[in-house]
């Protein structure tokens, strides 16, 4: 009969909230990058008889502590399973007062972490500048 041993598991850490007032200045700046530059540079119009998905919508959105910055595709082709998918690309984790992580979704589905501590404004510059951080169009 094996011997068993009890064992001290270290405490969880608990993830900071967003306090409200600071969740609408992020949403609201996030909101305006989508609107002013992912929308008109990635959302372009496609032919009738077009048979692959294609983007139709950019938008953001908040789960707990993550903000994600998420896509629409229609898919028109006959045997595709719905009309369209929604689809995750980029999340901000708050981490605390203006400061995020910040994450892009890999062809795996899998998060992948690729900046820590920074403030909102360069997150936003990323996102911009950075092309892993962008919608597939």
């Amino acid at each position: 009969m094996a011997k068993r041993r009890w064992i001290r598991l270290p405490e969880k850490k608990l993830k900071p909230q967003v306090p409200i007032s600071e969740k609408q200045l992020i949403e609201q700046l996030c909101n305006d990058l989508i609107v002013t530059e992912l929308k008109p540079k990635f959302i372009l119009s496609r032919p009738e008889d077009y048979q692959w998905n294609y983007l139709v919508d950019i938008f953001g959105k908040w789960y707990r502590n993550y903000f994600y910055f998420c896509s629409i595709y229609n898919c028109p082709g006959e045997n595709s399973i719905s009309p369209s998918f929604e689809s995750r690309f980029v999340r901000l984790e708050y981490i605390g007062k203006n400061y995020f992580n910040l994450a892009y979704m890999r062809h795996t589905g899998q998060w992948w972490q690729i900046m820590q501590n920074l403030p909102l404004e360069e997150c936003l510059s990323e996102i911009r500048n950075n092309p892993l951080l962008q919608p597939i169009s």
